[in-house]
């Protein structure tokens, strides 16, 4: 009974332990990192976005690949304009947001553009024509050349600027992607910081079910110990063996009969 008890007691120390873990993984999960960094890059890029709405906006749909309606705000002398765009890219991590967005402000700084309208905004993201102060321009887009499989360094190279001094102005304002995403693009990246969370997560889990299956068969070997060993058999005794059979006496022979005589 005694062996029992603790038995019990060592499965519930072990479940404990296990809901403890996942309680303390859940307090940092992906959608908690996710939040942090979107509202830090859309801090990050309100004055060049416009409003924190559209900041928000520009993230958001970036990182999930959805549309994104940016607002022009209204002034003496034009009401306010909405543009609607979907990223060529599809969804994006937020190291990924950053550098797109970095390389965007960059392009239309050097124009001479500070404060970009939502379709100017639009044009530097998915391409197209970029009216300024020495005339029109044709932008290739930052989302366009990245969905064509080019990577950050690449793109740089592209549009005239060096790939550093782009993630250098980008690490003060995000997180920044790893060293294989500046080299190779690709369509639907992954955000690298989420993946991890998810993958320790989902490490912490498995390891209190194995913890847990542990104690489990602890405690059932713990409940065998307790039961009486099992009344040994016993042996039946061993069949008497059969007298042989005593030989039959030979039979007499039977004596020859007369012959008889003629008549």
């Amino acid at each position: 009974m005694k062996r029992h008890l603790l038995a019990l007691s060592v499965l519930g120390a072990a479940i404990g332990l296990a809901v403890t873990g996942q309680v303390a993984v859940a307090a940092d999960t992906p959608s908690t990192v996710s939040t942090q960094e979107s509202g830090k890059l859309a801090a990050s890029y309100t004055t060049f976005a416009g409003s924190t709405s559209n900041a928000q906006a520009l993230v958001d749909g970036l990182r999930n690949g959805s549309p994104i309606a940016l607002v022009t705000p209204a002034t003496a002398t034009s009401p306010a304009v909405q543009t609607t765009f979907t990223p060529d890219t599809g969804k994006l991590g937020y190291g990924n947001v950053n550098i797109a967005l970095a390389l965007a402000q960059a392009e239309l700084t050097r124009a001479g553009i500070t404060q970009p309208t939502a379709a100017q905004l639009e044009a530097a993201l998915n391409g197209g024509a970029l009216t300024t102060t020495t005339g029109v321009v044709q932008l290739p887009g930052v989302l366009a050349l990245r969905a064509k499989g080019e990577g950050w360094g690449q793109i740089a190279h592209t549009m005239g600027f060096k790939v550093g001094e782009i993630v250098s102005a980008a690490k003060a304002k995000g997180p920044v992607p790893d060293r294989d995403d500046i080299a190779h693009g690709g369509k639907g990246d992954k955000d690298a910081k989420a993946d991890k969370a998810e993958k320790l997560a989902d490490k912490a889990a498995e390891k209190a079910d194995k913890a847990a299956d542990k104690a489990e068969r602890a405690a059932d070997k713990a409940e065998k110990a307790d039961r009486p060993d099992k009344i040994a058999k016993v042996d039946r005794p061993d069949k008497p063996e059969r007298p042989d059979k005593a030989d039959r006496p030979d039979k007499p022979e039977r004596p020859d009969k007369p012959e008889h005589g003629g008549r």
